[in-house]
């Protein structure tokens, strides 16, 4: 299914979690020298303007990144998030949001890899042109690569079924992050079937996987479902910024589960977590979940909301 344009969506409060859990993932990788591959099997776009286009036409960003925006008390952590954002908007206005190309290509290092795979034919082009002009402006301020091989490969095809290739990568570090429309309910399967493939490739890889929390019962399960990965840990939170519609349209709530999670997430997550709720939330339905525990254990771990 090629309908889903993430520019709809972008900078929504579902974005605000998925990216401020991508840029933690990405820096603590960083705090080693050895490279890493940065692996998006579902890239998107890489930029999405919010003053115009598709983002304009339902501004979900004004339940995500618009309340961040002019903040001056935002925890450590959510404040480089912001920070990264604010960099790619100069002129102090908020116009540009950016998707997990760009926040990757931003936090990571020259010496790691980008490896971004996008199959809807619109979106693969943007992409590309967009990777195209950064690499542009950086020859235009005199940089210059000082690694061998391609630092960004784009590659317009299933993300699902190229990520096979990819491991394990050569450095044995890396991160995955999975995001799939999810249009197609047999996303949630595809999901949770490269991950048991992925895991017996490369079992020490973080993995990060997003997704809606809806009343389909495809998402309902899709946590448990997960937890049964032979994963040495995983670590599972979900936003909910207002109770949901009797009818069960909107996103109300989404939800990050990371297989491998490094020791420091979880601590940044109980301190940022509170704040999201008190920021975003719009209604007394506001809350997280936050649960960590053992891969193909059920039930454990430890619940905050």
């Amino acid at each position: 299914m090629l309908s889903y344009r993430h520019a709809f969506h972008a900078g929504n409060h579902a974005d605000v979690l998925k990216h401020y859990v991508q840029i933690q993932l990405l820096q603590y990788l960083n705090q080693k020298d050895t490279a890493y591959s940065y692996i998006d099997t579902h890239s998107g776009a890489g930029v999405y303007a919010l003053d115009g286009g598709y983002a304009s036409k339902n501004a979900e960003y004004e339940t995500g990144i618009a309340p961040l925006w002019d903040r001056t008390d935002l925890p450590v952590s959510l404040a480089e998030y912001l920070k990264l954002i604010k960099e790619m908007n100069p002129s102090g206005k908020m116009r540009y949001y950016p998707g997990s190309p760009y926040c990757a290509d931003q936090v990571s290092r020259e010496q790691d890899r980008l490896r971004l795979f996008e199959l809807h034919p619109a979106d693969a082009k943007i992409l590309a042109d967009n990777f195209r002009k950064v690499e542009a402006h950086a020859q235009a301020q005199g940089e210059r690569p000082t690694v061998r091989g391609k630092r960004v490969i784009i590659t317009k095809a299933d993300g699902f079924q190229s990520l096979k290739a990819l491991l394990p990568p050569p450095s044995r570090r890396a991160l995955v992050l999975i995001d799939p429309p999810y249009e197609d309910k047999m996303d949630y399967r595809k999901v949770k079937d490269t991950l048991a493939d992925a895991l017996v490739r490369f079992p020490s890889g973080i993995y990060a996987v997003w997704y809606p929390v809806l009343q389909r019962m495809e998402s309902r399960q899709f946590a448990d479902k997960l937890k049964q990965l032979p994963s040495t840990e995983w670590l599972h939170v979900t936003l909910t910024v207002n109770t949901p519609s009797p009818d069960g349209f909107g996103l109300h709530s989404s939800g990050m589960f990371i297989l491998n999670p490094p020791y420091t997430l979880e601590p940044m997550l109980r301190e940022v977590m509170p704040y999201l709720v008190k920021v975003l939330g719009r209604d007394n339905g506001a809350k997280f979940v936050l649960e960590t525990g053992k891969g193909g254990v059920r039930n454990t771990g430890t619940r905050r909301v």
